[in-house]
C-alpha cells in the first residue's frame, strides 16, 4: 500500500491533465501494482504514453518511477501483517507499557488516515448532506458509537436518528426509512446474525449506505454500501481497537459540516442557545 503516493495524488488529482489523472486513477485502484511492473508498463495500462509516465510522476514531487517504487517498497518492509491481534500472549501480561499501547493506537490513526480517500469521505457526506433522514446502526460494542454518531449529527442537521434503538423496535423503524435516506453503519467484528436482514431490507428501501468498518470487512462491505471508510483496528487481543472509528466518525461530522455550510453553523447556534436557556450546561 503505497499510502505516501495516495495522499499526493489525492492533493493533486484536480490539477493534472485529463492523461495525468487516467494514471492517476490507476495508480488508486491498482496501487499492488507498483512493485509488480515498470513505468512503462503501468503507462500502458493506463493508455498513456511514456513521457505522460514521467511528468505525472514529476508532478507529483519524485524525480522519476524508481523513486516511487523504492518509497512504495519501505512502506511495504514496515507495515506489519493485519490483523486484530499483533502479539503473543507475553504481549497480554497485566500492566503491559504505556508506551507500546499508544504506538499501536497512533498506527492504527496513521495507517487509516494515510489510506482513507478523501473524495470517499466527501461523497458520505454530501449523500448525508442529500438525506431527508440520517439513521445510525450500530450492534453490540458499536452501540456507544453510534449514539457519539448521532449525537454530533444531530448538532449539525436534523432528523437524525438511531436504528432500533428501543428493544424490539426494529419493523417499527424499518418502515420509517425511505429512498435517500442515509443509513451510517458502524460495525466491527463479532457481528451479529441480526445485521444480515436488516442491511438487506436497508436495500430494498433504496437508502444509501456509508459504512465504517475494519478493513476486513471492508469488500464485503462495498457489495451494499455506496461509500466505505476502512479503518486500521488492531489491537492486543482484547477485541478490536474502537481509535480508528471514533476518529473517521469525527472526520466525517467534519466534512459534512463544511458540506451544509452556513446550516449546520446556525444548527450548532441554536442547540447552543437552547442550552443556554436550559441551564443544563456549564460554560
Amino acid at each position: 500500500m503505497a499510502s505516501r503516493l495516495v495522499l499526493r495524488i489525492q492533493e493533486r488529482f484536480q490539477k493534472l491533465t485529463a492523461g495525468e489523472q487516467k494514471l492517476a486513477q490507476l495508480m488508486l485502484d491498482r496501487q499492488d501494482d507498483i512493485l509488480t511492473h515498470s513505468a512503462t508498463q503501468i503507462a500502458e495500462m493506463a493508455g498513456v504514453s511514456k513521457a505522460t509516465a514521467a511528468r505525472f510522476f514529476q508532478h507529483l514531487g519524485y524525480a522519476d518511477f524508481n523513486e516511487v517504487k523504492l518509497q512504495a517498497r519501505e512502506e511495504r518492509n514496515r507495515t506489519e501483517p493485519y490483523g486484530f491481534s499483533v502479539g503473543g500472549s507475553e504481549q497480554m501480561a497485566l500492566g503491559k507499557a504505556l508506551g507500546t499501547h499508544l504506538e499501536l493506537e497512533l498506527r492504527n490513526l496513521t495507517k487509516t488516515f494515510e489510506e482513507l480517500r478523501s473524495d470517499r469521505v466527501r461523497e458520505a457526506a454530501e449523500l448525508i448532506a442529500a438525506a431527508p433522514r440520517l439513521w445510525v446502526l450500530g450492534l453490540g460494542a458499536e452501540e456507544g458509537f453510534a449514539r457519539y454518531a448521532r449525537l454530533v449529527f444531530s448538532r449539525l442537521r436534523h432528523s437524525v436518528m438511531i436504528l432500533g434503538i428501543n428493544q424490539g423496535s426494529w419493523a417499527e423503524d424499518l418502515a420509517m426509512t425511505g429512498p435517500k435516506d442515509v443509513l451510517l453503519l458502524i460495525t466491527l467484528p463479532p457481528r451479529p446474525k441480526l445485521l444480515k436482514p436488516l442491511l438487506a431490507y436497508a436495500q430494498t428501501t433504496r437508502m444509501n449506505l456509508v459504512t465504517i468498518a475494519d478493513r476486513n470487512y471492508a469488500l464485503e462491505a462495498q457489495r451494499f454500501s455506496r461509500v466505505v471508510l476502512p479503518c486500521h483496528v488492531a489491537s492486543f487481543g482484547l477485541g478490536p481497537s474502537h481509535t480508528a472509528i471514533g476518529s473517521a466518525i469525527r472526520l466525517l461530522a467534519v466534512t459534512y459540516a463544511a458540506e451544509a455550510g452556513k446550516s449546520a453553523e446556525q444548527r450548532s447556534e441554536i442547540i447552543a442557545s437552547i442550552h443556554e436557556e436550559l441551564e443544563d450546561t456549564d460554560r
